[in-house]
């Protein structure tokens, strides 16, 4: 009796041990697993090291009309579905990016009849939502006031609102994409509070019919290296008063080691440590794999640079446990497919318990 007493103790601290393992490795996957997600991009396949650093995913062009139907008709999902799998198998939130953007439309788009480009567009968002359900967030248009799609008049045009197509494309995103959360997305908006005042005007027209979830602002280098920090926050405290969620979307910023470093420090936490920030999204982070050059954090020998040390100091210790309640903004749509949802852990509360497999 004593001997099973025993063994039943020693399983169960077995257990103890290997359970907390188990959450701890899963708790310290990223640099931060608190109420707010850190994201990257995924050009192709996902890195060795992409989890080791973020927990979301938004593919970096896989996504976009052009990339998917580069010929009318033949659409190409490949790239589309890598990032995906890798994100709901690991019940990352998932962004689709974009629905509607004129600078990566398809080209044959622009010479259709106007009905013929409303049904195209009606017809590929629709594709979209039925391939991707599990789509956390969406970005339905990106850059309305940049660039504005070729189709815009066959969708609604400027209309009694001045922005009736983007009105249309969230209407057909809400209906194709019922569970993911529809944002819009754009340059710009972080160094300039009279552009911030034209991009609101939109958000609230979208959101007096209930068909925005939040705003997504990219902070590219090109505004984020010389952007005042009092700038910043008069841009978030406009975006903040729309009661929309915020979404950092497309965060980069360049220079040597120690003038990115100096960046990350001044600026991130502006950012990251504003209540309406419920998530950012970084822009790549390996040499050589950016879009811009010494944007990177990572470098090609997998050594890191300076700014991506700070940001795992800076994250580290701070940030709570994911919460997972329904009122949370990051993972509530995100399900892991059937084929891939991992069994419960059970405790089989014999006297000599079988080891946990290591995952």
């Amino acid at each position: 009796m004593k001997n099973n007493i025993k063994k039943l103790v020693g399983g169960l601290a077995l257990a103890s041990v290997l359970l907390t393992s188990v959450m701890a490795g899963n708790a310290s996957a990223a640099l931060t697993n608190g109420p707010k997600f850190l994201g990257n991009i995924i050009a192709g396949s996902a890195p060795a090291s992409f989890a080791t650093y973020w927990n979301q995913v938004t593919p970096e062009n896989a996504t976009k009309w052009g990339a998917v139907e580069g010929n009318r008709n033949n659409m190409n999902w490949g790239g589309a579905d890598t990032s995906y799998n890798y994100a709901v198998s690991r019940n990352l939130p998932f962004k689709f990016h974009t629905l509607v953007w004129g600078s990566q439309e398809p080209a044959w788009v622009a010479g259709l009849s106007a009905a013929e480009q409303k049904s195209e567009v009606s017809a590929w968002i629709t594709a979209a939502g039925q391939r991707y359900p599990k789509s956390a967030f969406v970005d339905v248009v990106n850059e309305p006031l940049h660039a504005k799609p070729s189709y815009r008049n066959a969708i609604g045009g400027d209309g009694s609102t001045g922005w009736d197509w983007v009105i249309w494309s969230f209407q057909q995103a809400r209906a194709a994409f019922p569970n993911a959360k529809l944002l819009i997305n754009e340059y710009g908006i972080i160094g300039d509070p009279s552009l911030t005042d034209k991009y609101v005007t939109i958000i609230n027209h979208l959101k007096s019919r209930g068909l925005i979830d939040g705003i997504g602002i990219q902070c590219h280098h090109f505004n984020m290296n010389t952007v005042s920090v009092s700038t910043m926050n008069t841009v978030l405290g406009k975006l903040s008063a729309t009661g929309l969620p915020i979404y950092v979307s497309e965060l980069d910023m360049t220079g040597d080691d120690n003038t990115q470093l100096a960046r990350y420090k001044e600026k991130f936490p502006v950012l990251w440590e504003n209540p309406a920030v419920k998530g950012v999204t970084l822009w790549g982070y390996i040499q050589n794999q950016t879009w811009e050059p010494n944007t990177h954090l990572l470098n090609s020998n997998g050594s890191e640079r300076p700014a991506l040390k700070w940001l795992k100091q800076y994250l580290g210790g701070s940030s709570a446990l994911m919460e997972t309640t329904d009122s949370m903004d990051i993972t509530d749509s995100v399900i892991q497919p059937d084929s891939m949802v991992e069994p419960e852990l059970q405790l089989d509360l014999q006297p000599v318990l079988e080891p946990v497999p290591a995952e």
